[in-house]
C-alpha cells in the first residue's frame, strides 16, 4: 500500500486519467474529490461490499424457486 500525505487543495494522480483532490478537512474528516473517466467505477468500501454480498446471494439463488417467472416472458 502506498501512503501519501496531502494538504488542502493538493492532488494525487493515478495514471493519466484519475485525479484525487483534497477538498476539505474538518477535524477527523477529509472530503476528497475524484475525477475519473466514466468507465472507471468508484465506490465507497461499504457500498462495494454490499454490492458483492448481493451479487453472491443472487448467484446462490435456487433456480427452482423462480416459479412462474418464465410466464412473464411468454409472448
Amino acid at each position: 500500500m502506498l501512503i501519501l500525505a496531502r494538504k488542502l487543495n493538493e492532488k494525487i494522480l493515478i495514471g493519466d486519467s484519475i485525479e484525487i483532490s483534497v477538498i476539505e478537512i474538518k477535524g477527523e474528516h477529509v472530503k476528497i474529490g475524484i475525477d475519473a473517466p466514466t468507465y472507471v467505477k468508484v465506490y465507497r468500501q461499504e457500498v462495494y461490499d454490499a454490492i458483492q454480498r448481493e451479487n453472491k446471494a443472487a448467484a446462490e439463488t435456487d433456480p427452482t424457486r423462480m416459479g412462474d417467472l418464465g410466464d412473464l416472458f411468454k409472448p
